[in-house]
């Protein structure tokens, strides 16, 4: 018997919508990472992408167990000398709601371009409303 590869051509893809309201953001992440990976499937191959587009809503209202809030920082560098910016999640939580949920599902999937593709899947909204209506998402339980 041969192994099944899927091809890029024959990837089916949905539309899922997950609320991010009251769940904590680790568990969320890692669901959301598998769905555009594509590991719930059964045709999954790890060398092409054949994972589906998740929105997520109510990324304001997600939460952090502990005291993540404080300790927990979002660090970038401006690429001068003395140029790392520290930044707490809570400020990030604020101000940018969504680059919460996104730096925690990127920080997951793979570091090439294949994971890049994958990324530009995700689609994360602050509040209830987003604007992919016409491609009539499913419901995600996570």
């Amino acid at each position: 018997m041969k192994s099944y590869m899927a091809k890029p051509k024959e990837v089916e893809r949905k539309w899922y919508v997950v609320d991010a309201e009251g769940k904590t953001l680790g568990r969320l992440s890692t669901q959301i990472a598998m769905v555009l990976m594509g590991k719930h499937k059964p045709e999954y191959t790890s060398h092409i992408d054949t994972g589906d587009y998740v929105i997520v809503i109510n990324a304001e209202k997600v939460t952090l167990t502990g005291k993540k809030l404080d300790q927990k920082f979002h660090v970038r560098h401006t690429g001068y000398p003395g140029g790392q910016r520290k930044v707490s999640l809570r400020n990030v939580l604020d101000k940018h709601p969504e680059r919460v949920i996104e730096h925690s599902v990127k920080g997951m999937l793979p570091k090439n371009r294949l994971g890049r593709q994958m990324y530009k899947k995700l689609k994360v909204y602050a509040g209830s409303e987003h604007a992919h209506q016409a491609q009539q998402p499913e419901a995600l339980e996570v």
